[in-house]
């Protein structure tokens, strides 16, 4: 769910780097619209309220009374709350684990569930996953990350900073 939220945020706001978008009415590094907003509110927390109280526990105390969604671009901790119980009140909790850390999956997933308008696919998605989440081009060839720690190197290599003649660290004085 985590790399599904920060996809989403890489997306739809190339992660807080273009949160006013043009004609789009989307709020904050989500871009969650204020329909959306007041039916997770209507919908899905009105039968859920300890989930309901946590969450309003993340807003503001007094501006959020006033002006709800504003909280959807000033609160990131309460926007990312909204965000994932947009996926949850589609169940996409429910969802394999496997299923959510696949790229192109959670693509299908934004797409399915997240995503409002014809304006973008899943492959723009993966664009940005590839782009702004995991550092990769898409359209290049390169490993990607796999999680897998890398091998430990005992000695330095010859050509690292400090290093001096036949690999000797320069810096350290000779016994």
């Amino acid at each position: 769910m985590e790399n599904l939220l920060l996809g989403t945020a890489a997306q739809e706001s190339q992660l807080g780097f273009h949160l006013k978008q043009g004609r789009r009415h989307g709020l904050g590094i989500y871009q969650i619209q204020p329909h959306t907003h007041r039916e997770i509110w209507d919908q899905y927390l009105i039968d859920h309220p300890s989930l309901a109280s946590k969450v309003r526990g993340l807003a503001s105390q007094r501006d959020f009374l006033d002006h709800p969604h504003s909280e959807l671009t000033t609160n990131l901790r309460y926007a990312t709350a909204i965000a994932w119980l947009i996926y949850r009140s589609a169940e996409v909790h429910k969802i394999q684990e496997e299923e959510t850390s696949d790229v192109a999956n959670m693509a299908r997933l934004w797409h399915q569930h997240f995503h409002h308008g014809p304006s973008a696919s899943p492959r723009d998605f993966e664009c940005s996953y590839a782009q702004l989440v995991s550092g990769a081009d898409p359209t290049d060839s390169a490993p990607r990350y796999t999680g897998a720690p890398l091998p430990e190197h005992p000695q330095a290599p010859k050509n690292s900073p400090g290093a001096g003649v036949n690999g000797q660290d320069a810096r350290q004085p000779t016994a």
